[in-house]
């Protein structure tokens, strides 16, 4: 199976836990497959239909887009930031989601997962992210879940590529996302 798969991450902090779960994926895709990294998510301006026209769209925005439509899936990692998405994340879904009917997203395999430091790791953030992004046109994969909570605590001394609950974890998500390219007839949400 060969599949490559977007990663997008909601925090912008250096330092964020859903950065580290998603340097964790990289490091476990499985044979075949390949995760990257999004960097860039803070240069996309917010989105405005002014500056989305025929003519042309900001530089950042044309590049994550291209990004998004090259990757066979993609694969989002959201912190919850009062109890929902963060901004930055909502509004890469708004850039990818244009032109309506035909964005960057459109059919294509989309998980989301997270940790937060929250008891529920971030599930509310999760649910509005695969809400927006099924409007958005993405097929989402809503049976694919891992919200990891305490993340404060539980990550304070460890990154999360060396916890083994969320290795387990994030291998099996992997494992669903290339299942879902390989076979998008037969995987569905």
């Amino acid at each position: 199976m060969s599949a490559r798969i977007l990663a997008l991450v909601g925090s912008l902090r250096a330092g964020s836990h859903n950065r580290q779960l998603a340097e964790a994926a990289v490091g476990l895709a499985p044979e075949g497959v390949t995760v990257e990294l999004y960097e860039g998510l803070a240069e996309v301006p917010f989105y405005n239909e002014d500056i989305d026209t025929e003519a042309g769209a900001p530089e950042t925005a044309v590049k994550m887009r291209a990004a998004a439509a090259e990757a066979d899936a993609v694969l989002v990692f959201t912190p919850e930031y009062n109890g929902t998405m963060p901004a930055v994340l909502k509004n890469a879904i708004d850039w990818l989601s244009r032109p309506y009917g035909a964005g960057a997203l459109t059919g294509k395999p989309v998980a989301v997962i997270g940790t937060a430091f929250g008891q529920y790791g971030g599930v509310w953030a999760q649910t509005e992210a695969r809400k927006a992004l099924g409007v958005a046109g993405a097929r989402v994969l809503d049976s694919v879940e891992l919200a990891i909570p305490g993340s404060v605590t539980r990550f304070a001394e460890a990154h999360p590529s060396e916890d083994a609950e969320v290795i387990t974890g994030l291998s099996a998500v992997l494992q669903h996302v290339s299942e879902a390219v390989a076979a998008p007839a037969e995987v569905t949400a």
